[in-house]
């Protein structure tokens, strides 16, 4: 546990982390994180071995897993204000990819004050990889549709993530299509929300095992139009 400044942690504190992260939200600036760099350096070594830990679960369930250890699956704490000057300096969550191939979309995890998730899929494709997954969708979309459509599936997930569709069908496909609300997104991801006592469940690490694999026939779909074999 993290206490006092005292940073040291056996196993992953989640309570700690987001106490943390409250922490930093109110008090967003290098100034204050350099002050309790010991401490966030302390959680983040401990979120990577639990990442470790995820990493060999799924790899030892799932034969086509992509090895991904915690260190290269984390993700920056740091907003990147070049590009995004409006945003604070530091985010409010951890975030991390698992599964995580070259070119394939992967298992994200994502523990936050405001939002803690599991999401999978393909975010905003680059568009030669948008027009990849049209393409399968033109060719057998009704599979694609059927993995949406299964009951504990959409129990899970809802429906595909709303990033702005577009509002008319893409140049070259029918508006009449079968599948032409699936044809008008331009990202592929699905997303569970948590609450934040299934993160500090002791059972969390099941739920994060039971959410990839009902993920998984989607992101293999996705991985397959993009030419990824898993």
């Amino acid at each position: 546990m993290f206490l006092s400044g005292v940073s040291y942690l056996s196993a992953m504190d989640f309570k700690a982390l987001l106490e943390f992260l409250t922490d930093l939200n109110r008090n967003n600036n290098r100034e204050w994180m350099d002050m309790h760099r010991k401490e966030y350096k302390a959680l983040r070594d401990a979120f990577i071995q639990w990442l470790d830990v995820m990493d060999s679960r799924l790899g030892a369930l799932d034969p086509e897993y992509y090895p991904t250890p915690g260190k290269r699956g984390i993700n920056r704490i740091n907003n990147n204000l070049l590009f995004h000057p409006d945003r604070p300096v530091y985010k409010d969550h951890f975030g991390a990819g698992l599964d995580k191939a070259p070119g394939k979309g992967d298992f994200y995890v994502q523990i936050g004050i405001e939002e803690s998730l599991l999401a999978g899929g393909v975010w905003r494709p680059a568009p030669a990889d948008l027009s990849r997954i049209r393409g399968a969708i033109d060719y057998d979309g009704e599979v694609l549709e059927g993995i949406l459509q299964k009951p504990s599936f959409k129990n899970m997930f809802g429906d595909l993530y709303e990033d702005r569709p577009l509002k008319r069908m893409p140049k070259g496909y029918s508006a009449d299509h079968p599948q032409a609300y699936l044809l008008r997104h331009k990202t592929f991801a699905v997303v569970r929300p948590l609450e934040e006592r299934t993160v500090l469940d002791p059972g969390f690490e099941e739920v994060v095992v039971e959410t990839y694999f009902e993920m998984l026939p989607f992101r293999r779909y996705l991985n397959r139009a993009l030419g990824v074999d898993s």
